[in-house]
C-alpha cells in the first residue's frame, strides 16, 4: 500500500504549510523548499537531490520521509505562549476527511454512511460547528444522525435538526490535547451533516492538524446492510429510522478498524443493481451504477477517485435485486450477470489498482443471486484476464444471532461479517491475519470414526444445519471406541480460542470432548442427559497446527444417540 504511505507524508506536508502560513511569529527549523522537494521526490526519482538526504547519511530512502515527519510533528506541538482565538476549516490542511465529502464554501458536507472529519486539536478549550440542510425539517426519527467522539469515547449522538449547531469539545484553563472525529451515521438519501468550523482557545503553534492517514485503504459499495439499517431497532417488526442506523456498528466500519484502514462508501438502502427493492417489477430508480460516479443523490458532484486511491473495493450488492430477478429467472438471470459485469467494469476504471472483493449472502440470495454473482465474476475474469478479484458467499443471518429493523442484520451479525471480511481482504492482499472472530470450525470436515478394533457399530447423520446426529448400537468398551469428529481445523500458535457447542444425550453419559492434532490442545468431559445442554470453555494454543480436530468421544455404551449441534470454535485473541 505504497501511496497510503505518501499520503501520510502528504498529510505531514499540507501540516507543514499550514504551520508556515498561520503562524508567522513562529519559527520552522524547514523551508518551504526542502519540504517540497522531498515530497516530489516521492513520485519521481529524477528529482532526488543531496537536500533531500535529511538525516545526512549520504542515501536518500524511506528514513528520511519518516525523520522529516516525526520533525513536522514536534514542531507542531510548539506553545507559543500566547493563548488567542481562532477558527479552522474541515479542510485537508487541517482534518484528515473519511469517506465521500463535499466541500462549499466554508463548509464541508458529510454526506456517505460513515463520512468523517477526524483531527487532532491542542487548545484549552475548543467546539466544532456544524451545518444542517437536507432533512433537518424531517420528524427526529428521519433527520440525519451524527456523533462526535473525543479520544475514541463518544461525546454526542444525536440528530441534527438545526441550520447551525455548536458542539463543546471542553474547556479548561489548561492545554489539552485530544483526538476529534465528527461522524455520519445514518446513510446518503437522510441529509448530511456539515462541518462548519473548528474553533479553539490556544497557544499551540498548531492548535487543529489532521489524523494521519492509514496504510490500508478499503471502499465498500453496498446497500442497507452496508448502512446499518436498523441495526439498533428493537425487533424485525420495527420499520426504519435513522435513529436506528449506526454505521459504526456496520460490518463495514468494524472491518476497517479491524485492519486499521481508511475507508470510504456508497451505499443507499433499497438500491440494486439492475432493480432496486420491489415486489417482483424493476425498480429503474433505485440502482448504484447510477450514482457511484457522483458524491451523493443529494450532492450530485463527480466524485474524484485518484485523489485517495483504494487498496480494496468491497461489493456487497444484489439482495435487493433478488426479487425482480426470481420473479423471472430464465430471461432475468442473464440480465443481472451482464448488469453485474458491467458494474465491475465501471468500478475497475476508476480504481486501477485495487483489489475488488464480491459478497452477497446476508440476508438471503445464498441459492439465486448468490450464483449469478460468482457467474459474472468468473465471466469478467476470463474476458479481460482480470486476476485481482474475488467472490465469497457471506454467513446469512441467524435467529440465535438476532435481526434488526425489518429483517436486517444484528449488531452480532455485523460484526461477525466484519470478522470474516477482515480475513478475506488479508488472504486477499497477501497479509496476515489475525483471524480474530472467525469459527476455525465452520469449514470443517464432520465424520464419526469407530476403532476398528472395538467391535463398535454406529451410524451418523449431519444436518443442513450442521447439526450432528449419532446413534450408537453397540458401543464398545470405551468412550474411545467411537469419535465423532470436525477435522481440518488450523490453529495459530498463542491464539486463545472458545469451544462451545449444544448438545443431548437420550441416556445419561459422561462424553469427553478433546481438541487435537501434534498435540493435545484442550480436554474436558461434559455431562449429557436427555435435556438440551449448552458448553463453552476457553483454552490457548502452545503451537500451531494446520490439520487439528475436535472429538468427541461417545462410546462405551450401546443403544443410545448423541445430538450435537452449533458447534463452534472461535479465535477470540
Amino acid at each position: 500500500m505504497k501511496h497510503g504511505k505518501i499520503l501520510a507524508i502528504v498529510s505531514a506536508f499540507s501540516l507543514t504549510s499550514m504551520i508556515m502560513t498561520s503562524t508567522a511569529a513562529y519559527s520552522l527549523q524547514h523551508s518551504v523548499s526542502d519540504i517540497v522537494e522531498l515530497k516530489n521526490a516521492l513520485h519521481r526519482v529524477d528529482v532526488l537531490s543531496d537536500g533531500d538526504d535529511f538525516n545526512a547519511d549520504g542515501t536518500v530512502n524511506v528514513v528520511d520521509l519518516h525523520n522529516l515527519k516525526n520533525q513536522i510533528i514536534a514542531d507542531s506541538n510548539a506553545d507559543t505562549g500566547v493563548v488567542s482565538d481562532s477558527s479552522y476549516a474541515a479542510t485537508t490542511d487541517y482534518v484528515k476527511l473519511q469517506g465521500r465529502n463535499y466541500i462549499d464554501g466554508d463548509i464541508t458536507w458529510l454526506v456517505q454512511s460513515g463520512s468523517a472529519a477526524e483531527f487532532i486539536v491542542t487548545a484549552n478549550s475548543a467546539e466544532v460547528e456544524l451545518a444542517g440542510n437536507i432533512g433537518i425539517g424531517s420528524s427526529v426519527d428521519y433527520q440525519p444522525r451524527y456523533a462526535v467522539y473525543v479520544d475514541d469515547e463518544l461525546l454526542t449522538d444525536a440528530t441534527l435538526g438545526t441550520e447551525s449547531l455548536t458542539v463543546p469539545l471542553w474547556q479548561g484553563d489548561t492545554s489539552r490535547t485530544g483526538k476529534v472525529k465528527v461522524i455520519l451515521l445514518s446513510e446518503a438519501m437522510y441529509g448530511g451533516v456539515g462541518v462548519r468550523s473548528i474553533n479553539v482557545s490556544s497557544s499551540a503553534a498548531v492548535p487543529v492538524r489532521p489524523m494521519a492517514a492509514n496504510d490500508l485503504r478499503i471502499e465498500f459499495i453496498g446497500d442497507s446492510i452496508t448502512c446499518a439499517y436498523g441495526v439498533e431497532g428493537a425487533s424485525s417488526s420495527e420499520s426504519f429510522k435513522t435513529t436506528t442506523e449506526n454505521f459504526t456498528k456496520s460490518y463495514a466500519y468494524l472491518t476497517a478498524k479491524q485492519l486499521n484502514a481508511d475507508y470510504s462508501v456508497c451505499s443507499y438502502s433499497g438500491h440494486g443493481i439492475v432493480s432496486g427493492y420491489s415486489s417482483g417489477d424493476k425498480n429503474a430508480d433505485s440502482l448504484i451504477p447510477d450514482y457511484y460516479e457522483i458524491t451523493s443523490k443529494h450532492y450530485s458532484q463527480p466524485w474524484d477517485f485518484t485523489a485517495l486511491p483504494s487498496d480494496v473495493v468491497v461489493i456487497n450488492l444484489g439482495t435487493n435485486d433478488i426479487n425482480y430477478v426470481t420473479a423471472d429467472s430464465e430471461s432475468r438471470s442473464d440480465e443481472f450477470v451482464q448488469g453485474y459485469i458491467d458494474f465491475l467494469t465501471s468500478v475497475r476504471k476508476n480504481n486501477p489498482d485495487a483489489y475488488i472483493i464480491c459478497t452477497l449472502g446476508t440476508m438471503g440470495g445464498n441459492d439465486s443471486i448468490c450464483p449469478l454473482i460468482e457467474q459474472a465474476v468468473t465471466q469478467f475474469k476470463s474476458e479481460t484476464g482480470e486476476e485481482r478479484i474475488m467472490y465469497y458467499e457471506s454467513i446469512t443471518q441467524s435467529q440465535a444471532d438476532g435481526y434488526g429493523s425489518d429483517w436486517h442484520p444484528s449488531p452480532v451479525t455485523q460484526q461477525n461479517s466484519a470478522y470474516v471480511l477482515a480475513d478475506k481482504i488479508c488472504q486477499a492482499l497477501g497479509m496476515e491475519s489475525s483471524q480474530i472472530g472467525l469459527d476455525m470450525a465452520s469449514d470443517a470436515t464432520y465424520e464419526m470414526v469407530i476403532d476398528p478394533d472395538s467391535g463398535a457399530n454406529a451410524s451418523h447423520y449431519v444436518g443442513y444445519d450442521k447439526s450432528f446426529w449419532i446413534n450408537m448400537v453397540i458401543g464398545g468398551a470405551e468412550p474411545s471406541a467411537i469419535e465423532a469428529r470436525l477435522s481440518g481445523i488450523a490453529l495459530k500458535e498463542g491464539g486463545e480460542y472458545r469451544l462451545s457447542f449444544d448438545y443431548t444425550t437420550s441416556l445419561d453419559k459422561e462424553v469427553p470432548v478433546l481438541v487435537r492434532g501434534t498435540d493435545t490442545y484442550f480436554s474436558d468431559t461434559v455431562s449429557g442427559t436427555s435435556a438440551s445442554q449448552s458448553y463453552e470453555a476457553e483454552f490457548t494454543v502452545k503451537s500451531s497446527d494446520n490439520d487439528a480436530m475436535i472429538v468427541f468421544q461417545i462410546g462405551g455404551l450401546d443403544y443410545y444417540n448423541v445430538t450435537l449441534k452449533n458447534i463452534k470454535l472461535v479465535k477470540i485473541k
